[in-house]
């Protein structure tokens, strides 16, 4: 991991996000899903709302560092609450 000056919670960032990319393809072959539309009024996949969650989750992290700066686990928790969320009704 030294060529790339990564750290070991980085590089494990990037896997997890690489093997979600992974298995929400395997589902989308497997169990072909039609758009469905939630409390945003638009039509979304399980990508549109991985996506969403994805986004939304970075940008709940960069608030929680600007504001509390510290407990960044706890920000997680923040995040797996909003993905549940999207994933329910969006």
């Amino acid at each position: 991991m030294e060529w790339m000056a990564w750290t070991w919670p980085t590089a494990a960032f990037f896997m997890i996000i690489a093997t979600t990319l992974m298995v929400f393809t395997v589902l989308a072959i497997k169990f072909p899903e039609t758009p469905r539309k939630g409390v945003l009024g638009i039509e979304t996949t399980r990508g549109d709302r991985l996506f969403i969650t994805l986004l939304g989750s970075a940008f709940i992290n960069l608030a929680w560092l600007g504001v509390i700066g510290a407990n960044q686990p706890f920000a997680l928790i923040v995040c797996l609450v909003y993905a549940l969320a999207v994933f329910r009704w969006v």
